[in-house]
């Protein structure tokens, strides 16, 4: 997905770079097969940080996102080629530049930290922390001479005190902290990537945007991978089956279902409607951490995700009469 709805993309850890073509009619009625999308990217990109959290036990972080992002690219590039024909994958140089620029951004800056995070922190604190996304967009928008509103900047001042709290675990040493700042360094750098995609010339066509933006994010985080020496002393034969699986489900259903999902919605669905993938993707983040990994739910994580929460509904409500 290429270029966010404004303020309010947030990346969940198996979303690819969000795009908005425009939200869609107001009064177009809400169908059955909104609500199935809907379902679909609520789990599947809430439960990614589940997935992203087992694929690193066996597989070094940066390493498999590379695998991850350049797989899911060339496939969906593949999936462009088939139903459009190769002239939808054609761009200038100016449009190759910026995607690969913003998958940069979004996959190896914003992404593929949240993975290497997770080898310390538990994913659904990384889920409540990448949460923040669009009170940074917000005050990036303000820097380039925008103004968002009042309750947009009572939403920012409130998820910074949600941040806050969240950062008590770090402090406490219950977590790593270098962790919960991998994290935080994440999310601003989802946030520019995806403030910038709407100001620089990307592709037209969306899909083919992505499918650079991923393919340029999974070699970039291959070579950090290789920069810092993952593959050193790394065995495929020791990848555990659900390390695969994990990484299998992360490329299919997050980079391709999910996606397909999100962008089919874009088209058919209010975009304040779509929007609240990015307050229910941590919910359901903190509860299968919970269920399947036995992440511990302490009081700072229920406390600061809630505030965290309230402060992206807030902005999004902010959206909503923009």
């Amino acid at each position: 997905m290429t270029r966010p709805a404004p303020a309010l993309s947030t990346p969940a850890a198996g979303a690819e770079p969000s795009l908005s073509p425009g939200p869609a009619p107001a009064g177009r009625r809400i169908t059955g097969a909104v609500w199935a999308a809907l379902a679909i990217v609520y789990v599947v990109w809430g439960s990614t940080y589940l997935g992203i959290a087992v694929a690193v036990e066996t597989m070094p972080p940066f390493l498999s996102a590379g695998v991850r992002f350049a797989l899911a690219g060339v496939l969906l590039g593949a999936i462009v080629a088939w139903r459009q024909g190769f002239a939808a994958l054609k761009v200038t140089r100016a449009q190759l530049g910026s995607a690969v620029l913003v998958g940069l951004l979004l996959l190896l800056g914003g992404n593929s930290l949240v993975v290497l995070a997770e080898t310390a922190i538990p994913s659904g604190l990384a889920a409540l922390l990448v949460a923040i996304v669009p009170a940074w967009v917000v005050v990036l928008r303000r820097a380039a001479g925008e103004r968002p509103g009042g309750r947009a900047y009572a939403g920012v001042a409130i998820g910074l005190a949600g941040l806050a709290v969240l950062t008590l675990p770090g402090l406490s040493g219950d977590v790593r902290m270098w962790g919960v700042l991998i994290v935080i360094a994440a999310t601003v750098s989802w946030s520019v990537g995806s403030f910038v995609s709407s100001r620089i010339p990307m592709p037209g066509n969306p899909f083919t945007a992505s499918a650079y933006e991923m393919v340029a994010g999974g070699v970039g985080c291959a070579l950090v991978g290789l920069g810092r020496g993952e593959h050193l002393g790394f065995s495929v034969a020791e990848v555990s089956t659900r390390s695969w699986l994990a990484l299998a489900y992360l490329v299919v259903f997050g980079s391709l279902v999910a996606f397909t999902a999100y962008a089919w919605l874009l088209h058919s669905a209010p975009l304040s409607l779509v929007a609240t993938y990015a307050y229910v993707n941590p919910v359901v983040a903190v509860f299968l951490g919970a269920v399947f990994l036995s992440e511990p739910v302490s009081w700072p994580i229920l406390l600061g995700g809630g505030i965290v929460v309230a402060a992206v509904c807030l902005i999004v409500s902010t959206e909503r009469r923009g």
